[in-house]
């Protein structure tokens, strides 16, 4: 155990997906590696990628993922508030873990009540910042947006209250990466830009050797040295929660694999659910964007949804529901977790209107279900085992409603409290509330047992282990680390 006391860190962005959290989850290894203490922290994150904390509560999945790469169990100061979009411009508000509210985007971010939500922040972080070392920080989109910045509570006002040691992190792969650097530095107030400590030059191809002159303009421009210039890399696999990630995912079926198509719906939500099935070798897994693509499918999987029945009223228009159940006729396996369960399903009754002003709206009625959706959240993880096996399994609850089962539907899983979860028909028509319960070796190898495959003795969290160790590697190579750790010191 490394002893030396270090200020927290903090990874800021030019904008939006320039790598914040990929170079964060990099330090939150590195750190660990080389004897400390960390934890991952980001003051409010927005996504419908969340997790849930061993306590029961609920934090977003990228703090969730760094807090991994750190060695420690997650909890709720790592991410004190969380928003959930749901349509319309509105989200939910998780703060401490626990939903507080709806709130339109205009009033979240225009309207000045966020003091509220900075104090429960800066209270989070003081917490942690006793118990851990490093604080590993993340911003979020760009530190320069000048209209939002009296009221913005993720970026350079809680790098202030943290007195952090602050890098920029640019992503050069979308272009104009001293526009950005040079604007977002020189825009801050002075006592701001002087927390910069350095630039990180993100997702760079070709020759580094090629980017030395733009080193020193940038060092000349903004008085801000570039500490790092990371390679674009292909061969690391990190969990991402950025839902603009989808669009990069494949669409298209392969004839050598069995195909394995996600509905891709509005407000899916948790889709590093089927991370373990995309790293399978048996499996192509894909993204259906039109029923017509369900009909090569041999595996269907309706996914998480932060607004079921509205995503359910999408699955109809699109012509889904008639795919899925020709799907059905012909033996193929579908599979529902958490709002894919419900979907499933005779019916989805909203008494309390928690989504919307539709009141009740007949599910697909593939399982011998009636959901209710209710006031109250269910988060919690889960010990369970799966059909008939004794393989420990593990995953995580977090669904706001209640999830009725008929008599002549079978229990799916057993938790350790002697539990049952889920439900299926037959052997390939299931559901279940369990987000990670694709993470689970004995479950994949299930859903694939009827194909004429080799097992894949794939072990997904001995691989993230790994990539964790990849990513620290790769950025060692590539960025200064001992000018930080000289930055980081007290």
């Amino acid at each position: 155990m490394n002893n030396n006391i270090l200020k927290p860190i903090m990874f800021v962005g030019t904008g939006s997906d320039v790598g914040k959290s990929i170079i964060n989850t990099a330090f939150c290894r590195i750190f660990a590696q080389d004897g400390y203490s960390p934890a991952p922290y980001k003051a409010q994150n927005m996504s419908l990628n969340s997790y849930a904390t061993p306590d029961g509560l609920e934090i977003g999945r990228a703090q969730a993922v760094q807090a991994e790469a750190c060695g420690v169990d997650c909890s709720t100061d790592m991410n004190p508030v969380l928003l959930k979009p749901y349509g319309g411009n509105k989200s939910q508000v998780v703060l401490n873990g626990k939903p507080v509210g709806n709130v339109s985007a205009i009033d979240y971010f225009k309207n000045n009540n966020k003091e509220p939500l900075f104090v429960e922040a800066k209270a989070a972080f003081s917490r942690l910042n006793k118990l851990y070392n490093p604080i590993v920080m993340e911003g979020a989109g760009s530190i320069s947006e000048l209209n939002l910045a009296h009221r913005d509570i993720t970026n350079m006002r809680i790098a202030q209250y943290a007195d952090a040691a602050v890098y920029l992190v640019a992503d050069i792969d979308r272009g104009g990466v001293f526009a950005s650097v040079y604007g977002s530095v020189m825009l801050l107030p002075d006592a701001q830009r002087k927390l910069i400590k350095g630039i990180i030059i993100n997702k760079f191809r070709g020759d580094i050797k090629l980017f030395e002159e733009g080193k020193q303009i940038i060092l000349d421009k903004t008085g801000v040295p570039v500490v790092g210039i990371v390679p674009y890399y292909n061969d690391i696999h990190i969990e991402e929660e950025d839902s603009v990630v989808l669009d990069k995912k494949s669409t298209e079926l392969a004839y050598d694999k069995v195909n394995v198509a996600v509905v891709k719906l509005r407000y899916m939500s948790n889709f590093t659910d089927f991370d373990a099935l995309e790293h399978n070798k048996n499996v192509n897994l894909f993204y259906a964007e039109n029923a017509n693509q369900l009909n090569d499918a041999d595996v269907i999987i309706l996914p998480g949804s932060k607004n079921t029945i509205s995503d359910l009223l999408f699955i109809k228009e699109k012509g889904f529901d008639q795919a899925i159940h020709n799907a059905q006729n012909k033996g193929k396996k579908i599979i529902g977790i958490c709002g894919g369960y419900q979907m499933m399903g005779d019916e989805i009754a909203d008494p309390y209107g928690v989504e919307g002003d539709t009141k009740t709206v007949n599910g697909l009625g593939l399982l011998s279900v009636r959901t209710v959706l209710t006031k109250e959240k269910v988060t919690k993880q889960s010990t369970f085992t799966f059909r008939n096996y004794n393989d420990n399994c593990y995953g995580y609850e977090i669904h706001m409603g209640e999830t009725i089962v008929s008599n002549d539907m079978q229990s799916l899983n057993l938790t350790r409290e002697n539990k049952t979860e889920g439900c299926f028909k037959n052997k390939n028509c299931w559901g279940t509330y369990m987000h990670g319960i694709l993470d689970n070796k004995v479950v994949i190898d299930d859903i694939l047992l009827d194909f004429d495959i080799e097992p894949d003795s794939f072990d997904y969290r001995k691989f993230k282990n790994e990539q964790y160790n990849k990513l620290a590697n790769h950025v060692r190579q590539f960025v200064d680390v001992d000018k930080i750790y000289n930055d980081l010191k007290l």
